[in-house]
């Protein structure tokens, strides 16, 4: 009896991609260069940085293509939302200027400078590549590269103009300009925009520090109001006041922050 044994490789499986760019050209440019390699497959796409946030968390791709600079959220934004120490190997796409991409390099992490060619690409592919397969896991120092390229080249900005809300599996951006009003909740604040109302985990001094003086006032220990959505005050019993707002919602002005919403509102109270 005579018996044949045949050997087979089995490959390894494709490296699962993600591709995050606002512009549909700059998706599809990436999207046709990956399937020009059979070690990669495109595992979705996202064009802002809220979706790039939700599809990283529910994808899990091996690797992303991150366009920097995005409106709304940029890719700063979805690294924040998602987590240094959860985010996939990642290859920045960008248009920042020369001077600005030494702090790639600096942090060794690659990048593709806008317009790239597909000689620059198959070598940011070929760099990935060898990183993944080195990378025993999460860990190696990659989380701590992104953290510190996201300090290093973020724009400074004072105040936050966005909150992350992480909700039933979604990840998505409130802008503070559409808060109404904002209330602490046990260890979480609640921030009310119209009728919706999103809770993260973060103090009132914390959220307070964030938020432009020039837009929201402490009316109490467990109240913040957006100074654009005061419709009237009423005095109260022992010093204090009711604040009404546009939306029908009543409030309490304790003594202790009368003075604040007085310097905001220009008026004696």
């Amino acid at each position: 009896m005579n018996t044949t044994l045949t050997s087979t490789h089995t490959s390894p499986p494709p490296t699962r991609v993600l591709i995050v760019d606002d512009e549909p050209l700059a998706r599809e440019r990436i999207r046709t260069l990956l399937s020009e390699d059979t070690g990669f497959e495109v595992a979705g796409e996202a064009g802002d940085g809220a979706t790039a946030a939700q599809a990283i968390m529910a994808l899990n791709p091996d690797l992303v293509f991150l366009d920097v600079q995005m409106p709304g959220s940029d890719g700063f934004d979805v690294i924040d939302a998602v987590g240094p120490d959860k985010m996939p190997f990642v290859v920045f796409v960008t248009a920042y200027d020369r001077y600005a991409l030494r702090a790639f390099d600096v942090h060794a992490l690659d990048y593709l400078l806008k317009p790239f060619d597909r000689e620059r690409f198959r070598q940011a592919l070929l760099r990935a590549h060898q990183q993944l397969a080195k990378a025993d896991g999460p860990g190696s120092d990659i989380e701590r590269r992104l953290a510190a390229i996201v300090n290093d080249l973020r724009p400074p900005k004072a105040k936050t103009d966005r909150f992350v809300v992480k909700s039933g599996g979604r990840i998505f951006f409130v802008r503070t300009s559409e808060i109404d009003w904002i209330e602490a909740a046990g260890n979480y604040v609640k921030l009310h925009v119209g009728n919706d109302s999103h809770l993260i985990r973060e103090t009132m001094n914390a959220v307070e520090g964030k938020l432009s003086p020039e837009l929201f006032v402490r009316i109490h220990r467990c109240h913040i109001v957006n100074i654009e959505q005061v419709r009237e005050l009423q005095p109260w019993f022992n010093g204090e006041y009711v604040v009404f707002l546009k939306s029908g919602t009543r409030l309490t002005l304790s003594r202790g922050y009368r003075e604040r919403l007085q310097e905001r509102v220009g008026r004696t109270i």
